[in-house]
């Protein structure tokens, strides 16, 4: 019969055009050719109805044949094709277990919070205790009780971040902790404050409107100036060195009498003169000087009893100093080409 032979055809057609499939989009291609609605087992199939009662079971049993044979074909292909499929993706998404780890960057400490942590090693090592206090004050704590005049400069708009709230401010350093520490503290005290501080002050290399500070407190019998310059010595070669040489120079502050400045020689030049020192061969670290008497009373410590000294640096200016940072900004725009060299 000729439907036999063409059945034939489609099965050797079928089987070798399976087995040169090179995709799976492609086998499914083929089986839609010869096993779909409209494949060529499909219309042999519907065309069953137009042969003789003799010849349908004959090529029935034929067609079925062939169908199960190009359905078998089909699966075999489609396995290796498959496998061959994921074998390729192994290969794409291999990971070699003998490369090294990715390194994540650790993270570390800000420059301005490892110079606050060294400053107050420093004074722990010495024998002094960490005190805190808040950041917005009254104008009792930040000028009154430190023996500044209500016509003082420091106390102008101009200077002073104050709050909508009279009499209530950010405050402008931290000796206000010092007073608040005097307050409940009977002497010996030995303390430092470390903090942030606030001033109106235009954002440019030297300036920021806020800051850092460490103040020192050290009120006791008989304390006199030369336990300051010995204690400020003491940091200052710590801090910056053994080599460094450490001079005092007369300054005023409302709240210390008598007052000094503080300098350490250049560690650029030595004390030769050079531009970071603009060729004095100094450089201003801090702020000190004995407490005065009107601050002691104000806190109920008798003068006649004791006595004590006082101190403030700028930490952002230490650090400028020690590092050779020529721009304040710099600690506060986050910027890690910066910041990762410390």
């Amino acid at each position: 019969m000729p439907v036999l032979n063409e059945l034939e055809k489609i099965k050797k057609e079928g089987k070798d055009k399976i087995f040169i499939a090179s995709s799976l989009e492609e086998l499914e291609s083929l089986r839609v050719s010869f096993l779909g609605k409209k494949g060529k087992i499909t219309v042999i199939l519907k065309s069953l109805g137009n042969l003789s009662s003799k010849e349908k079971p004959v090529v029935g049993k034929k067609t079925n044949e062939v169908r199960q044979f190009i359905e078998g074909e089909l699966i075999k292909r489609k396995k290796k094709l498959e496998s061959k499929v994921l074998e390729r993706k192994l290969e794409e998404e291999v990971i070699d277990i003998t490369l090294p780890g990715r390194c994540f960057p650790v993270g570390k400490r800000h420059l301005i919070t490892q110079i606050i942590d060294e400053i107050t090693d420093i004074f722990i090592g010495l024998g002094y205790k960490v005190a805190e206090g808040p950041e917005v004050e009254t104008e009792y704590y930040n000028f009154d009780a430190l023996n500044t005049p209500a016509d003082h400069p420091a106390r102008s708009l101009m200077d002073t971040l104050y709050t909508q709230k009279d009499g209530v401010l950010l405050r402008t350093h931290t000796s206000p902790v010092q007073v608040r520490v005097m307050e409940k503290t009977l002497p010996p005290v030995y303390i430092i404050a470390p903090g942030k501080a606030y001033r109106r002050d235009v954002p440019d290399p030297s300036h920021s409107p806020m800051f850092h500070q460490v103040e020192g407190l050290a009120v006791d019998k008989k304390i006199t100036f030369g336990d300051l310059k010995g204690t400020l010595e003491v940091f200052a070669k710590k801090m910056f060195g053994t080599d460094r040489d450490v001079r005092l120079r007369p300054h005023f502050f409302p709240f210390t009498e008598p007052s000094v400045e503080v300098d350490v020689s250049c560690m650029m030049c030595g004390g030769k003169g050079c531009r970071v020192c603009s060729g004095v061969g100094w450089l201003e670290i801090l702020g000190a000087g004995m407490v005065d008497p009107n601050v002691l009373s104000e806190v109920g410590y008798d003068p006649e009893e004791v006595s004590g000294f006082a101190f403030g640096m700028g930490v952002e200016r230490i650090a400028m100093l020690k590092y050779g940072v020529n721009d304040i900004r710099l600690f506060y725009e986050n910027d890690l080409r910066f910041l990762e060299q410390f």
